[in-house]
């Protein structure tokens, strides 16, 4: 008698089945641990991409930070830092601090009673204002929004809108409001006009630099612009500036706002702004003459 181990038709079905039904399940496994696998992979890749960018971040603020508090050229601070600031911009980062910074400073003003003698003035640092065109600040005014995909230039946009808004609100909130400009007395036609294309509008005074004060550091120059001020009576309740060379020295009032600004101070950029105003004087000027 021949011995062995036999099965029905129907109960090796059931084996081939179970058979299949296992590998199906080993393989599904499989490609679970694999996804697993890579999403950590993935995780901790931007864990680490985040806390590189955290240590080059903090790293490029403090040569900033000393940069502008000794008043030295952008040539000081490390070359790999503006690629940083790009990040900063794209991340979002940028735009969280200035909308925190000017929250801050709406808060602040709108708790602060003033007197009706038309003497509490903000000192407002009108260089802060890039923008070389209005019609998009418009727009974003009326929206509240950008559809522009280009990161740096949506960031001046949105900068020069929630400046505006901030000299909005506090002119609606009864404040007299000084502007400071570093570009020279000469510009100041072509400068109004700018400002009020741009929608500003009814300020006190806008103070520019005169001939004699060309020679002047840009910190010395606004000190004694702020001290003038303070002579002729009015009290100054805060000066706002992204720079600290505006926001170091006497007569700052009693609050200082200092928006974020994620590329450190270069003069090229005023100058660049300034030949940009002197050109449209001379084509002005030039078409007026004709």
């Amino acid at each position: 008698m021949e011995s062995g181990l036999y099965m029905t038709s129907f109960a090796a079905a059931i084996f081939i089945g179970a058979l299949l039904t296992f590998g199906v399940l080993v393989i599904t496994l499989l490609i679970a641990l694999t996804v697993m696998l890579q999403s950590c992979q993935s995780k901790s890749a931007g864990v680490v991409e985040l806390q590189k960018f955290g240590d080059d971040y903090n790293f490029c603020k403090i040569y900033v930070m000393h940069a502008e508090l000794n008043s030295l050229s952008a040539d000081s601070v490390p070359a790999f830092c503006n690629d940083v600031a790009v990040q900063y911009i794209e991340k979002g980062l940028y735009m969280k601090d200035l909308n925190l910074t000017v929250s801050m400073a709406e808060h602040y003003f709108s708790n602060v009673k003033l007197l009706d003698d038309g003497l509490d003035v903000v000192l407002m640092d009108v260089d802060d204002f890039s923008s070389d065109s209005c019609d998009n600040i418009a727009l974003l005014l009326r929206l509240n929004q950008d559809d522009s995909n280009d990161f740096i230039k949506d960031a001046k946009r949105m900068k020069d809108t929630r400046f505006l808004q901030l000299y909005m609100r506090l002119q609606a909130g009864g404040w007299s409001l000084i502007l400071l400009s570093r570009k020279p007395e000469k510009l100041r036609n072509v400068t109004i006009q700018h400002l009020i294309s741009c929608g500003f509008g009814g300020w006190t005074s806008l103070v520019m630099r005169l001939d004699s004060e060309m020679q002047l550091s840009t910190r010395e120059y606004l000190s004694r612009r702020r001290i003038a001020i303070q002579e002729e009576g009015f009290r100054i309740a805060s000066v706002i500036s992204s720079q600290m060379e505006a926001l170091t020295g006497p007569s700052l009032g009693k609050r200082i706002f200092k928006l974020p600004n994620p590329i450190y101070y270069d003069v090229e950029y005023h100058n660049e702004s300034t030949y940009i105003l002197q050109k449209n004087t001379e084509s002005k000027e030039y078409h007026h003459d004709i």
